[in-house]
C-alpha cells in the first residue's frame, strides 16, 4: 500500500474537472478519519456568479466520475460539493462586500504579536483595515495584522 498522499493528484483532476464545467475549485479535503470517508469539494464560478444548490448537483457526476476512474480512492466515500459558507474564510473584495452585516470572526495580532480573536458584524474591509459592529462598538483591526476572517454562526453577543 501506497504511503504517498492522493491530495495533489485529486486536486489536480477536481479542477480540471471543475473548469470544464466552468467552476473553479476553492477547497478540498479528504476526511479520512469519517466513514465512510469524505472527499468536501468547494466550488466558486469561474465568472464570480453565485453558485446554486442545481450546479453543486449537475457538477457531482462528472466530478464522481473523474475520481472513480483515477482509482485514486480504493475505499467507499462520499462526494460533497458545496460553495464556499458559513464557516468559510473571507478573501476577496467581492467576498467582503456580500457579507457585510454577516457575523465573523477576525484572527488578529494584537500590538504584542499574540494571535487574538475578535468576533462582530463585518462592517467592511478596506486598504487599511477590518471594521465591524462588536456590541454596538466599532472595532478596526488593522489589515495587516489579520491572519483570518471566517464567516460563523450568529451569536446573542454580537
Amino acid at each position: 500500500m501506497s504511503t504517498t498522499s492522493p491530495l495533489p493528484e485529486l486536486e489536480r483532476l477536481a479542477a480540471a474537472a471543475a473548469l470544464d464545467a466552468g467552476f473553479r475549485v476553492v477547497e478540498l479535503h479528504l476526511l479520512s478519519h469519517r466513514l465512510p470517508m469524505t472527499l468536501q469539494v468547494m466550488v466558486q464560478r469561474a465568472d464570480g456568479s453565485d453558485v446554486s444548490l442545481d450546479d453543486c448537483a449537475g457538477l457531482s457526476a462528472p466530478l464522481g466520475e473523474v475520481i472513480e476512474a483515477s482509482g485514486l480512492l480504493t475505499a467507499a466515500y462520499v462526494l460533497e460539493i458545496s460553495s464556499p459558507g458559513i464557516g468559510e474564510v473571507l478573501r476577496s473584495d467581492r467576498d467582503f462586500r456580500s457579507f457585510r452585516g454577516f457575523p465573523v470572526a477576525v484572527l488578529h495580532r494584537d500590538a504584542k504579536g499574540v494571535e487574538q480573536r475578535s468576533e462582530g458584524l463585518l462592517l467592511e474591509r478596506d486598504e487599511d483595515a477590518v471594521h465591524l459592529n462588536k456590541r454596538g462598538r466599532p472595532k478596526r483591526i488593522n489589515r495587516c495584522d489579520v491572519i483570518s476572517v471566517n464567516l460563523i454562526t450568529p451569536s446573542s453577543d454580537n
